[in-house]
């Protein structure tokens, strides 16, 4: 049996922050997991820049209203489900990736959670475990699975190593150098190859 787990942002649908970001004018909020590998840093300064601001949950909500996936995606991930069990492991949250899931088919997401108060401010958030990609991957495997990969960020490279097969997708240079023992890919079409090379199955686009 074999289960590829795929990041979110990056990955599938474009930076929710950079986005919120360029909507605010907020150059600080465009900071991600490729440039500060530390998630509790990189949410505690997010938390506190928006509280500075005086922004909530509905003014982000209101820009990933407006955003859908990377092109391409939607039909890579059709094309992916066919052949494969499929689970996006993302460090976002249920309540920023409700829309964004909609537009993708309602693939199956293991995130986070926001706490918010009853004006929007967002006061805190639940990390669902520490280093949650690379802990699901350890469960799919006591599950018997094996378990194919794919990410953008530092955030995922634990993910990527603890899987049978690890590949970047779209990820900046930096990255790429830092973790070179990842092949890395441009497109959806490099990748689909990969992981059908990477698979145990004989499978074929």
């Amino acid at each position: 049996m074999e289960i590829v787990c795929l990041d979110l942002e990056g990955v599938l649908v474009p930076e929710i922050w950079i986005n919120f970001a360029e909507r605010t004018g907020i150059d600080e909020l465009r900071a991600t997991t490729r440039d500060i590998p530390d998630y509790d840093v990189l949410m505690k300064q997010r938390l506190r820049i928006l509280d500075e601001h005086g922004y909530g949950l509905p003014d982000i909500q209101a820009v990933i209203d407006q955003m859908g996936p990377m092109e391409g995606a939607r039909e890579f991930l059709d094309w992916l489900r066919e052949r494969f069990q499929v689970v996006i492991l993302s460090d976002t949250f249920y309540e920023f990736a409700q829309p964004l899931m909609r537009q993708l088919g309602w693939p199956t997401l293991l995130c986070h959670k926001l706490e918010v108060n009853a004006n929007g401010r967002i006061t805190d958030y639940k990390l669902r475990q520490k280093d949650p990609k690379r802990m699901s991957v350890k469960a799919f495997h006591s599950l018997q699975y094996r378990v194919i990969a794919a990410g953008d960020s530092y955030n995922d490279t634990t993910m990527l190593a603890e899987a049978d097969a690890g590949f970047l997708l779209h990820a900046p240079q930096n990255v790429i150098d830092e973790f070179p023992q990842f092949p890395a890919m441009n497109n959806y079409e490099e990748l689909k190859r990969a992981i059908l090379q990477a698979s145990h199955r004989d499978l074929t686009l």
